[in-house]
């Protein structure tokens, strides 16, 4: 007699990785999307960015007290110190990103921040002598052609600056995404944990920088001069925009954050890949309806040679990943997905 448990198994495994993959989908579209929702109304990106933070750390609090999580609650100097350059890259990489995304339109957004891949395999040969094979380097040269196209091939005005933002934005995810494995020593293994300490550490080290940035009278003005809920033309005002999208975004960064450690466990690089590959196009379609941005022949033919450098990319990782590796000494470069940059998430890449 067969254990009642065997028929069952594989289609609650395919249930998991279909919920856990469209997750992150809607996860990532609505982070991107309510980003967008804040920044196009606020002058302060950076507190905004503190708010999400924040948020998501009393969330970490309110379920280590129920006993949903497990978090280490202390701190010290040492701790601190080791974690200093994830933190910095951290809320450095977070604040050009929210830069980016406050230039550019939503369904731009994607090519501003293309150069990630490239920078990434870039990053691992300098600092982990990494190196890539050629058809690597041909996925890159891919990604980075659909750069330059919606750059200087797009009929709609962009924003240099933002343009700027995201190129900076695109090299700190990359040089990030080294850095993070020695943050996971510190935590002997425990995304969870790095995710924590991250969210906490960069909200502390976010305050002082609102402050230089000049964003106290901004501030101010946000919750004591248009504290009104509703505008004069009947829409949300200022301040309730900001107010609920910090709650959603610091929340979606939190559930964003709890299930990367069981997407990283169950999830394929194709599958990520796909995923994200339907989540770039839905997020020009969405910022379209949303915002009205204008979707032109240059921005679209752009959004594709990205997709199809990083699918490539992708499928040539796998294929590689597949034959035997003569030598193992060599460091292998890994990839942060952009959501979990995004939501100031510190847990490591999957192997791709």
């Amino acid at each position: 007699m067969s254990p009642p448990n065997s028929r069952p198994q594989p289609q609650e495994s395919r249930l998991l990785v279909t919920g856990t993959v469209l997750f992150y989908l809607f996860a990532a579209l609505a982070m991107v999307m309510a980003n967008k929702w804040v920044l196009q109304t606020t002058q302060v990106p950076l507190f905004f960015l503190f708010m999400q933070l924040s948020i998501a750390v009393v969330l970490f609090l309110i379920s280590h007290a129920v006993g949903l999580l497990h978090i280490p609650l202390y701190i010290d100097g040492q701790l601190i110190k080791s974690f200093a350059p994830t933190v910095v890259l951290t809320v450095v990489g977070l604040s050009f990103s929210n830069y980016t995304l406050k230039y550019v339109d939503a369904s731009f957004y994607q090519v501003a921040r293309g150069l990630i891949l490239p920078f990434t395999v870039a990053t691992s040969y300098v600092m982990l002598h990494a190196r890539p094979s050629f058809r690597i380097l041909l996925s890159c040269s891919i990604v980075t052609l659909g750069f330059f196209v919606g750059v200087f091939m797009d009929a709609v005005p962009i924003s240099r600056l933002g343009i700027a933002f995201g190129v900076t934005s695109s090299a700190i995810t990359s040089v990030h995404s080294v850095v993070i494995k020695k943050s996971l020593d510190i935590v002997h293994g425990s995304a969870l944990h790095l995710s924590w300490y991250t969210n906490l550490l960069s909200a502390i080290l976010i305050i002082p920088l609102f402050i230089l940035g000049g964003e106290l009278p901004g501030i101010m003005e946000l919750f004591f001069e248009s504290s009104e809920a509703v505008s004069s033309d009947g829409g949300l005002s200022a301040f309730s925009t900001f107010i609920w999208g910090s709650i959603i975004t610091g929340s979606v960064g939190f559930l964003m954050n709890i299930a990367s450690t069981l997407s990283i466990k169950i999830t394929s690089p194709i599958t990520h890949m796909i995923s994200s590959a339907v989540r770039g196009v839905a997020a020009s379609l969405l910022g379209m309806w949303l915002f009205d941005d204008i979707l032109s022949g240059g921005r679209i033919s752009s959004i594709a040679i990205i997709l199809g450098g990083s699918v490539y990319y992708t499928w040539i990782k796998h294929v590689e990943s597949q034959s035997p590796k003569p030598d193992t000494s060599t460091p292998q470069y890994e990839r942060v997905p952009l959501e979990d940059v995004e939501a100031g998430n510190g847990t490591p890449p999957k192997p791709e």
